[in-house]
């Protein structure tokens, strides 16, 4: 009962969402074209619910830059005048309003990480795939990218082993102040972090 209910929030402030964004995706939209040109949105696969793969939806943020070699230049490199500007202030992720009314995401929940990693998870990181991965989440209002992987998949594994409604309502609350302080947005010379290459301890 406690999903389908955490379910109908997410259907009903995921479209309300949309619509009170409009204004601001329809502003950020233009200004990519305007200053980066097509396209507007980027899309990744990205692990969900169980492992399944889905289509991950976010503003464009960074270019294609690429060296003389052909080979395209780091993220921190590669992130635009707009991009950087979507991305402090979180805009970038406002698109993924639409995964969550197709349900591959969620309001709350630990962020969906590249598919690639998938086969680099212990057992026990693999848990974080027992729920839907979220917009936002509890390590995101504790560190965010500030926080080294081991500590992002510690704070992700609690969020499962613990989750409540009360608990993604806490979180809620706590995102807006964690984006307005715009605090580990990424890492030093990444445009979010590091690639993860796998845990040096099972845990």
């Amino acid at each position: 009962m406690r999903r389908l209910v955490k379910r109908a929030i997410d259907l009903l402030s995921a479209a309300a969402g949309l619509a009170f964004a409009a204004p601001a995706m329809g502003a950020a939209a233009a200004a990519i074209l305007l200053c980066d040109g097509p396209p507007v949105f980027w899309t990744q696969d990205r692990t969900g619910l169980h492992g399944r793969i889905f289509r991950l939806w976010k503003f464009r943020t960074m270019s294609e830059a690429r060296d003389g070699s052909g080979r395209l230049l780091d993220d921190a490199a590669r992130l635009t005048g707009v991009g950087t500007i979507l991305r402090a202030w979180s805009l970038d992720e406002l698109p993924q309003f639409w995964n969550v009314l197709r349900g591959d995401m969620s309001l709350v929940g630990p962020r969906p990480l590249l598919s690639a990693y998938l086969p680099r998870y212990t057992a026990s990181q693999r848990r974080r795939l027992d729920v839907r991965p979220g917009i936002t989440g509890w390590c995101q209002v504790n560190g965010r990218n500030a926080l080294d992987w081991d500590a992002k998949f510690t704070l992700d594994i609690w969020y499962v082993e613990n989750w409540s409604l009360w608990l993604d309502l806490r979180i809620l609350a706590r995102t807006l102040p964690a984006v307005f302080r715009r605090r580990g947005i990424s890492q030093t010379g990444h445009a979010t972090m590091p690639e993860f290459m796998g845990s040096a301890r099972e845990r």
